[in-house]
């Protein structure tokens, strides 16, 4: 497993590879979530490391859920529907999401995946290059500004020598196919080390359910230069195209009875998804001397989406209904400075860490008929059309203090600022102008205690304030059915509090965490009807935790991993609004003490693998959620479930060749569930079923020069 990017990992890498021969001397595993640098024992707060090869070790590498399943405290359910990305939310942050991914930040080799307002995506990682994947849970997630719940960040792989190139091949049930290329590798150009990744891959899939066919084109690459030996300059780059067919959520009864089925509006109106996406970023280390490090980040990227929804043609005779269609075309670029300075204060080390950081998103919005005469599922009349803007502004400061040998002192402040403006282009009569703005700002203060008693162990105490804005998508649309967006929405804010033990153990490291979140002005659903949903905010809310973790050798060849979270998620106020008291919806009676929809009370993972590093391998798996609130009222629950899952493998090698295929069986016992849910569904179509009994098979084949 690598250490994070850096100026020196670099160095030892071209070192170690200079005799392709030798054993590689790894460097140790180092944790940069909180910005310090640190090892998993010593950093202060809820932090889970998976390695990439971990996660691509017989799957098919489509979605992130499939590798990250036994990180506690995060919920990543695979949708089945490529339309709306993953469901992945930490500590029941994110929950409320219908697609997307909302309350968690996440990165890819230091490149926000996040926009300003607050939304993010998984679509454009790539799982093939992945290094490894640091998951940040907890009050030091609010060094990263416009978030709730935590932090994810994605590491690609770095070239090294001896060049390597390979290609990989899997299959499996519904038709389900990827393809995929890379090559990586290390060269000297001039006397300076340039290390290179690039991957391609394409995945092509009927669905398990009618109407649910995708098909995804995905790029990344990395490039590495060693100016000299105290600065290195790297280039990221990604690019992604999807398109997927929308079968929406379905309500009890179907699912039951007919969980392949979509919803008749769905294949009546073709509700279907395209997006482009093409991002890069440009990120320069240097060390002045052994106490002064900078960082700078610029990037910039753009997103094209359209989408159609199952919205009926009567319901857009409104002149104020923005349409069935959606055509949005996002810009946005940003920039992140970082001064890094290493001191003695009073015969102690004392790390400090300044930055600035600034995002812009810039957004076209248009909105079409999903009608054209009796023609269904087309582009119409257009329906709205307007400019929006957010940016965000935040200065950060950390500090480090270990003031004596056994304790340390961490300490972070940072001010967000976070700025929405809509410029309205659809003006008729009946549709007035809807432009406005709106601004919030925050104080995110978070400190922690660490005690370390022993090089074995690590018991500390965090606190700290998170905030979190809506989204562009979450102010798009009024509960009450008017024009223009939601400006009425506040901001959700919430006080963190963590006590964590960490220890080797058993020749493997455990991690403990007790929790709780007090929140103030949750954002939550307040209808999601025909694949366009509406925000209200409701009141106070209390999550409250506790989270276990195990990984590590068994014997020679042996790994195993344990994971257990239990999270009592619950509302603490009633909600007085017209939704909210609507007598004939008791789905949407809101009330203090009900539990938050979409987040299971108990979720467990063990896996057990036989992983030599040439001949026949093997592994089991094994997961349980507990039952998950749909709705406000806690009226249905997706019933709890447990799936099981085990393949076996074989590596082949013979000289600069190597061969591995696998073959896999997942929901082993044929377990009929529900992967995820649509809260707070308008029309009470819940549900998103997961397959049943369902295989899959892959080939690799690398040849190192």
């Amino acid at each position: 497993m690598s250490v994070c990017s850096g100026l020196i990992p670099a160095q030892a890498a071209a070192q170690n590879a200079e005799d392709s021969q030798s054993v590689e001397v790894l460097p140790p595993i180092v944790v940069t979530s909180t910005r310090m640098g640190s090892s998993i024992l010593d950093t202060p707060a809820s932090v889970s490391l998976v390695d990439g090869e971990q996660m691509r070790n017989a799957r098919l590498r489509v979605n992130l859920s499939e590798g990250l399943a036994g990180v506690p405290g995060m919920q990543i359910q695979n949708r089945e529907n490529y339309a709306q990305d993953l469901q992945l939310s930490i500590r029941g942050y994110g929950a409320r999401s219908t697609f997307g991914v909302r309350g968690v930040r996440i990165y890819v080799d230091g490149i926000p995946a996040t926009m300003p307002d607050g939304q993010g995506q998984t679509s454009n990682i790539d799982i093939s290059s992945i290094d490894h994947v640091e998951v940040l849970r907890g009050p030091f997630s609010a060094l990263y500004g416009n978030s709730s719940g935590g932090m994810m960040q994605v590491f690609t792989e770095e070239g090294r020598k001896p060049p390597e190139v390979s290609a990989s091949f899997a299959a499996g049930s519904f038709g389900t196919r990827r393809y995929g290329a890379k090559a990586r590798g290390l060269v000297s150009p001039g006397g300076g080390d340039l290390d290179y990744l690039v991957s391609v891959n394409r995945f092509s899939t009927a669905g398990y359910r009618e109407h649910s066919g995708a098909s995804r084109n995905l790029s990344n690459a990395k490039l590495g230069l060693q100016l000299d030996d105290e600065a290195r300059l790297t280039l990221v780059a990604n690019s992604v195209s999807i398109r997927a067919d929308d079968p929406l959520g379905l309500d009890g009864e179907t699912f039951e009875n007919d969980p392949r089925a979509a919803v008749a509006n769905a294949t009546l109106y073709n509700t279907r998804k395209s997006v482009r996406q093409t991002q890069g970023g440009l990120i320069y280390e240097k060390r002045f001397d052994r106490s002064q490090e900078v960082r700078a980040m610029v990037y910039y990227g753009q997103r094209d989406m359209v989408q159609y929804l199952a919205i009926p043609a009567a319901a857009q005779r409104n002149p104020l209904h923005s349409g069935g269609v959606i055509d949005l075309k996002r810009r946005y670029a940003g920039a992140d400075l970082r001064w890094t300075g290493h001191y003695d204060w009073d015969g102690k080390p004392l790390t400090v860490i300044a930055g600035l950081a600034y995002d812009e998103l810039r957004e076209d919005r248009r909105g079409y008929e999903n009608f054209v005469g009796s023609s269904l599922g087309v582009k119409g009349n257009l329906r709205r059309d307007e400019r929006n803007k957010v940016w965000n502004l935040d200065p950060y400061v950390q500090a480090s203090w270990a003031f004596t040998e056994q304790w340390t002192l961490d300490a972070g402040l940072r001010y967000s600022h976070v700025r929405f403006e809509s410029r309205d282009h659809f003006i008729e009569s009946g549709n007035g102008d809807d432009s406005g703005r709106a601004s919030y700002g925050e104080w995110l203060p978070v400190g922690s205690v660490r005690w370390s008693p022993s090089d074995a162990l690590s018991i500390y105490v965090a606190a700290g304030k998170g905030f979190e804005t809506p989204t562009f998508n979450e102010i798009s649309y009024r509960p009450d059915g008017l024009g223009g967006l939601n400006f009425g929405l506040l901001p959700a804010t919430n006080l963190n509090l963590e006590i964590g033990a960490k220890a080797e153990l058993a020749g493997g490291t455990l991690s403990a965490a007790l929790f709780q979140s007090r929140t103030q002005d949750e954002i939550v659903t307040a209808d999601a009807s025909f694949g366009r949903t509406s925000y209200q905010n409701a009141g106070r809310t209390r999550r409250t935790g506790f989270e276990l973790a195990w990984s590590g050798d068994l014997a020679e060849n042996w790994k195993a991993q344990l994971a257990y979270g239990w999270i009592n998620a619950r509302y603490r106020d009633n909600c007085d609004t017209a939704s909210c008291l609507d007598a004939g919806r008791p789905d949407k009676w809101l009330r203090a003490g009900n539990r938050i929809p979409g987040v299971a009370r108990h979720a467990f993972y063990m896996s057990v693998d036989w992983l030599p590093e040439e001949g026949f391998r093997a592994g089991v798996d094994a997961r349980y959620l507990g039952s998950v609130p749909v709705n406000d009222g806690n009226t249905e629950f997706a019933p709890s479930y447990f799936v099981a899952g085990m393949y076996v493998g074989y590596v082949w090698r013979e000289g600069p060749w190597r061969l591995a295929g696998h073959a896999r069986v997942d929901n082993l016992f044929d377990k009929k569930y529900a992967g995820s849910v649509i809260v707070n569904e308008g029309n009470e179509r819940y549900y998103e079923p997961a397959p049943g009994r369902s295989w899959s098979a892959g080939l690799d084949i690398s040849y190192t020069f």
